[in-house]
């Protein structure tokens, strides 16, 4: 049997991912990119733990890893409908509106 995650260090892993640009934030949305499905997972967990729902999983790019190695790009969606969660207001002083795998970010 898993134990369950906690909502803290649920917490903990979203704000680490927030300031590692692979969650953002989009409306009510918190969008998670990553080239790891096991992260896609976690996430996933996350969310539930903190009372929110996962809507969609999708594998939207693949991109380059080195020369020769390409990797696909997951997006997850979910939505955290808590007012004023502290996790929007953590993104709001530490995120960012483009997620690492942003071409259009830099």
């Amino acid at each position: 049997m898993l134990l369950a995650m906690l909502p803290p260090e649920a917490q903990k892993k979203m704000q680490c991912w927030i300031r590692s640009r692979h969650l953002i934030c989009s409306g009510n949305f918190f969008v998670f990119e990553t080239v790891d499905y096991s992260a896609v997972e976690r996430f996933s967990e996350c969310i539930t733990t903190l009372g929110g729902a996962l809507i969609s999983v999708d594998a939207v790019d693949k991109i380059w890893m080195g020369n020769h190695r390409q990797v696909v790009l997951y997006r997850a969606k979910a939505s955290l409908h808590t007012p004023c969660h502290k996790l929007k207001q953590y993104w709001i002083k530490y995120g960012s509106f483009h997620t690492r795998f942003d071409r259009d970010s830099g």
